[in-house]
């Protein structure tokens, strides 16, 4: 593929995101544009190159324009919302892991019927706290539909849930019984996830089983308040949700165990893509998951087909894959952290990693400066703009617990594979885990306990943006030769 093609293909592909983009600011469903996009590119081939181009970035502009119009009028759209205020006996499947308060029990769920009213619209669930039902599980209940909270303390929750195609809240009693769970891929999803739920942390309890169970789902339910505000303020919440980073490595570690069992290379990509769907389904949808799971299974894909590896398409192709499913994603924390980070990979770590060769530092060492001084640059004005903070330790916390990390994650997922075959292994692998998870916990607490570890005032962050600004220029001029 030559390098013109390449840029070609990044265009097109930046031209359909931006046009899937604007869809958050103003619609545009005339069939019509649906219709003038692909006559515009057909003009394309009796025009010059450059023309063609610029013909051709118009055309995808206007076809991502229209499509996420109307997958955002799709997701606008609900039955429910027209029935606020009414109560009725509804059949519900639970379809993420319920998170439980000191009042009530939430979870994502989907209403299969109202009443008398069959529906298929996703609502989130509220049940009194005592008992909490599975992913997957079918219940009966009695409940009543009302909106989801307005503006409060700085977060909009009826904003973000309509962002993610949730327009009520059905708010049960504690009479609901549960009469199945859902089938199909949904309920092989639950399966795997139980799975790891089970026995990736195999034996253990406490703290150490919630660490371990929130780096391998991404669940943070098991950890206490204070733990997840000093992983904050270090910069380390990303290790307790589920990231590229931990999905690349499945699928590189699954590529890698076929390869030591004598596999061809062609059996070892084979059995990354099926690690990968298969840890995807169990940890959910999520957009850094499958921005994660596009990227590498494209990479791979690529491969297969004897194609040249592009990973700036790879990126790219992931974005326009979200966007067009939900483009409301470009305004989601995750979204925008995912894809900044990545971006910030390929462009800003290699250089830092560069710089540091000239020093005393060990080559994985300098990488991983390379790759948390990248990260951090790039998802500090998104973690501030998003939640008014930015952690000034991110770089050593990361560079520290990181690794350890990954490590955590590949244990994790060699316990549960061998739990139902030897338990007693099991355990003690979990156990060594455990320690791990102990370590990452007092890590988290240290960094994120030092002072000013975290910015959280306007003042304060415009001092540490001068501060970069004047370290920036300093660097410029320092390397800068000067005339004789």
């Amino acid at each position: 593929m030559s390098r013109a093609s390449i840029h070609t293909s990044h265009v097109a592909a930046a031209a359909l995101c931006v046009g899937l983009a604007v869809a958050n600011v103003a619609r545009l469903a005339s069939p019509a544009v649906a219709l003038s996009a692909p006559v515009l590119v057909l003009v394309t081939a009796w025009l010059p190159r450059t023309s063609r181009l610029a013909l051709l970035v118009v055309a995808l502009l206007l076809a991502g324009w229209w499509w996420g119009s109307v997958r955002v009028a799709a997701l606008d759209e609900s039955v429910l919302v027209s029935r606020v205020g009414r109560a009725d006996h509804a059949l519900v499947e639970i379809t993420a892991q319920p998170r439980e308060g000191s009042f009530q029990v939430r979870a994502r769920a989907r209403v299969l019927r109202f009443g008398s009213l069959p529906v298929r619209e996703n609502v989130l669930l509220e049940l009194p706290p005592g008992r909490v039902p599975p992913q997957g599980a079918r219940l009966e209940l009695f409940g009543i539909l009302k909106l989801p909270k307005g503006p409060e303390h700085g977060f909009d929750e009826r904003a973000w849930l309509r962002h993610n195609g949730i327009h009520v809240v059905l708010s049960a009693d504690d009479r609901w019984q549960m009469v199945g769970r859902r089938g199909g891929l949904g309920g092989v999803s639950d399966r795997l996830h139980d799975w790891l739920a089970r026995d990736s942390a195999y034996g253990l309890s406490g703290e150490r089983r919630a660490v371990l169970q929130a780096i391998v789902l991404g669940e943070t339910q098991g950890l206490d308040d204070g733990l997840l505000g000093r992983f904050q303020a270090s910069g380390l919440y990303h290790v307790l949700a589920v990231d590229g980073l931990k999905v690349t490595a499945v699928a590189g570690g699954a590529g890698a165990l076929a390869f030591l069992l004598g596999a061809g290379r062609l059996a070892a990509e084979l059995a990354a893509l099926t690690a990968l769907s298969g840890y995807v389904l169990a940890v959910g949808a999520r957009p850094s998951v499958i921005r994660a799971a596009i990227a590498s299974g494209l990479i791979s894909l690529a491969w297969l087909a004897a194609r040249p590896r592009d990973r700036w398409q790879a990126l790219l192709a992931a974005a326009v894959a979200l966007l067009a499913w939900n483009p409301y994603f470009v305004t989601d924390a995750g979204f925008q952290l995912s894809f900044g980070a990545v971006a910030s990979i390929f462009t800003i770590a290699p250089r830092v990693s560069r710089y540091l060769e000239g020093y005393p530092v060990p080559h994985v060492l300098g990488e991983l400066i390379g790759v948390s001084t990248a990260c951090g640059l790039a998802t500090a004005p998104v973690t501030w703009l998003q939640f008014h903070q930015i952690s000034l330790v991110t770089v050593p916390a990361n560079v520290v617990a990181v690794p350890i990390v990954a490590e955590m994650l590949g244990l994790a997922l060699l316990t549960a594979v061998v739990a139902p075959v030897a338990p007693p292994l099991a355990s003690v692998l979990a156990q060594a885990n455990g320690w791990a998870a102990a370590f990452v916990a007092a890590w988290a607490r240290l960094t994120g306990g030092v002072p000013f570890a975290q910015v959280t005032s306007g003042r304060s962050a415009a001092i540490v943006a001068d501060c970069c600004l004047l370290a920036v220029a300093a660097w410029l001029l320092l390397r800068t030769p000067r005339a004789s």
